[in-house]
């Protein structure tokens, strides 16, 4: 019966509209009042205390570091750069926007962000280029969603303090598995552009590569300096977010200077605004995540799939369904705070590794920004690049399909994940 309180009730409050924090507290709150222990205090203290977590505070700091970058240069320089390696290949935009997504994928963390930034400068390229815009358009949201997969990954730190597996371990066993959906993109566009028009760029000479990888370099640095200290315990995710929102600003203010210091100010205050949309709804999902406890939902959900629970790998498949089916009506912060605290405990009882599902959980949270009916990167894209909705769905299904081949080979061989990340830890 907790159960289906918990779901019907969620599933009201989205349907009339309402938004999806305040959805998250009344959730907590009916649960409270069927289990007779409501109480004001009780929801404000948890509210106060989810949000005062010292882990979280690396999401501020990395979307502050994602805001300096897209205003400071460095993702232009990145897309220079990869410009100038392949963008005289048959289709060469395309793999530029996919080496791009990855650059900044391990910069921003953040789908949306790269989303935003992808679409507007190469968008309008790829289109003068001959490519089809809502194929162009369809890559460039598929690149988008690698940003959640690579370290430093906001969803991964969403999900590691609602869960309480290392953030650590969970940025490390993200890389391979987003190389490999890069590489899958990469091979998609292959397929999609072979009968297409050919190269409009002449190929970069070696003078003109060197000169856009220097201009680049100090962009590079980033997500080496944050993998490298995270592997030999330098810093820990919270201080790489520090290290990060600092290096940002001193090379965007005092070397490419595109950053005046008077700038930060508005800098500030769009990361502000949207450090205060992700904190809020964490913040509001800790009362129906401390109703699950309470209420003992995933012992209760163990109970009814036990006959499951001896092969793993099935198990994983029905979660995976389960997890793409839900987050093409929900978010990506708000799935991983609503099935995170009660799935862990069941794939831990079956014997699964925690990070590894932490890695496979956000795949398929990052898949669901680009599937409809919600699909908030393909929302982005569709407003930047003033392109219909319904044409981008469709641009962006080859696509798809590569990066869903990627998560069933995860699923199938858990190698995948946890022989790097032992080598990597």
């Amino acid at each position: 019966m907790t159960v289906l309180i918990f779901v019907l009730t969620l599933l009201f409050f989205v349907a009339i509209g309402l938004p999806i924090a305040y959805a998250l507290i009344l959730c907590g709150v009916a649960l409270m009042w069927h289990m007779d222990m409501f109480s004001g205090q009780i929801v404000a203290q948890n509210i106060l205390n989810s949000a005062s977590s010292f882990p979280l505070l690396a999401i501020p700091l990395f979307i502050l570091a994602g805001e300096v970058m897209n205003r400071g240069g460095l993702s232009k320089r990145i897309i220079a750069l990869a410009q100038a390696l392949v963008g005289h290949k048959r289709g060469g935009l395309g793999y530029v926007a996919i080496f791009a997504g990855v650059i900044l994928a391990s910069l921003s963390g953040s789908a949306l962000a790269d989303a935003a930034t992808l679409a507007a400068l190469l968008l309008p390229m790829m289109v003068a280029a001959g490519h089809e815009k809502n194929r162009a358009g369809g890559l460039i949201a598929s690149a988008s969603i690698i940003a959640p997969i690579i370290p430093p990954s906001i969803a991964f730190i969403v999900f590691g303090v609602t869960t309480g597996v290392s953030i650590t371990r969970l940025f490390l066993g993200g890389i391979v598995p987003g190389i490999l959906c890069a590489i899958s993109i990469c091979i998609a566009w292959y397929f999609v552009v072979r009968k297409e028009p050919g190269p409009i760029f002449e190929k970069s000479s070696f003078k003109e590569r060197v000169q856009a990888f220097v201009s680049s370099l100090w962009a590079l640095m980033l997500p080496i300096i944050i993998v490298v200290g995270l592997r030999f315990g330098v810093v820990t995710p919270t201080e790489a977010g520090a290290v990060a929102a600092v290096y940002a600003i001193i090379i965007s203010v005092v070397i490419y200077r595109e950053i005046k210091p008077l700038d930060l100010l508005d800098v500030f205050y769009i990361a502000g605004k949207s450090t205060a949309a992700v904190m809020f709804l964490v913040a509001a999902a800790s009362i129906p995540a401390w109703m699950i406890t309470i209420a003992d939902i995933p012992g209760q959900l163990i109970h009814l799939i036990s006959p499951l629970m001896e092969y793993p790998v099935f198990l994983m498949l029905v979660i995976v369904v389960l997890i793409i089916l839900i987050g093409t009506a929900m978010d990506l912060t708000p799935t991983i705070l609503l099935l995170g605290p009660v799935l862990v405990p069941i794939v831990s009882a079956a014997g699964i590794d925690s990070v590894y599902f932490g890695v496979v959980f956000v795949i398929c949270c990052s898949l669901s920004l680009i599937t409809p009916p919600v699909g908030t990167v393909l929302n982005v894209v569709s407003g930047v690049g003033k392109l219909r909705y319904e044409e981008l769905v469709k641009g962006t299904l080859p696509f798809f399909l590569a990066q869903l081949i990627v998560l069933l080979l995860i699923v199938l061989l858990p190698q995948i994940v946890t022989l790097p990340l032992a080598w990597l830890s």
